[in-house]
């Protein structure tokens, strides 16, 4: 029996990779428990843990049921990390600290035995311009938030936690999630979810930058895939760089509004209303634009190849749920 624990269980990717999990039997007789401050009412029937990320307790508590998979995908998002410095860095990065300091004391305590995988869920935000046309698998970790110096931190910690053996690591650096369903949130990259999610239940949604800013995305359902593919991955295979950029799809504003249009036509993209707001517009010219993730895909990450597909998956999985 596989023991796996989903840190960000109640969120809304962790609750997609528990219910991917269940229902594809990706870890068969899997012993599942996801952990979180909250859940979702009605949400995936597993064992359920509420607390405190930050508590050094509950780290210690946590581990000392010595799970086999940990996937660690507790954060607060990019903006509140920006506007909420002291809280960002407890939450994104010391936490981190004491969840692999709990692993490697239940490590040396088991004889060096217990070496659980963890999967870590950093993000493009570890990127800093200027950058090339794409970025590809040697470009530097150059950070320009507090959110992306959080993730390269953890990401550090990660690879020597396992280069000393006190955990088999990686870390997933996820493109924007979009369309995610639900409620808007704090993150900065919330807007290129709200100007697709919330057309398409007809309301009014809120574009606070041009049209011309490019990102990178894949979908809910692709980050649920990166997630078990990683748990599954030999990390031999990594050759000791235990970060990874996984595959997704370039395309602006713009054209993820012409997509938007073939999808539920001009009455749903005339419910986006430009507000141009300098704070995100900051943020967002920090971001990377394209990629080109060789490593992953070698390594058997898929994404959407298109923003169609993934408004599609949003309309099978999510829309009017």
């Amino acid at each position: 029996m596989t023991k796996i624990l989903i840190l960000g269980g109640g969120g809304m990717i962790g609750q997609k990779l528990a219910r991917r999990i269940l229902d594809e039997n990706i870890f068969p007789g899997a012993d599942l428990t996801l952990f979180d401050r909250a859940f979702p009412e009605g949400g995936v029937p597993a064992k359920s843990i509420t607390g405190n990320i930050t508590d050094r307790d509950t780290a210690r508590h946590l581990a000392a049921h010595h799970p086999d998979v940990i996937f660690h995908l507790a954060a607060i998002v990019s903006g509140q990390a920006e506007a909420e410095f002291e809280l960002g860095w407890d939450v994104n990065m010391m936490a981190t600290w004491h969840l692999l300091n709990a692993l490697k004391a239940e490590h040396e305590k088991s004889g060096r035995t217990y070496r659980p995988k963890l999967v870590f869920t950093s993000s493009i935000a570890v990127f800093g311009a200027p950058y090339p046309d794409k970025i590809g698998d040697n470009f530097l970790s150059a950070p320009q938030t507090s959110y992306g110096a959080q993730k390269a931190t953890c990401e550090l910690m990660v690879s020597d936690f396992s280069r000393k053996g006190f955990i088999d690591g990686l870390s997933l650096r996820l493109p924007t999630i979009c369309v995610r369903p639900g409620k808007p949130n704090a993150a900065a990259s919330g807007f290129f979810s709200g100007i697709i999610r919330e057309p398409l239940n007809g309301m009014e949604a809120i574009l606070p930058v041009p049209d011309t800013v490019r990102h990178w995305h894949a979908s809910p359902r692709a980050a649920a895939r990166f997630l078990t593919h990683a748990a599954t991955l030999d990390t031999d295979l990594l050759a000791g760089r235990r970060a990874l950029n996984l595959p997704g799809f370039s395309c602006t504003v713009a054209e993820q509004i012409e997509a938007l249009r073939r999808a539920a036509g001009q009455k749903a993209v005339d419910l986006i209303k430009p507000v141009p707001d300098p704070a995100i517009m900051a943020i967002v010219d920090g971001w990377p634009r394209d990629f080109a993730p060789d490593r992953a895909i070698a390594l058997g990450f898929e994404a959407e190849k298109n923003f169609d597909e993934i408004i599609a998956v949003y309309m099978e999985d999510d829309l009017n749920t």
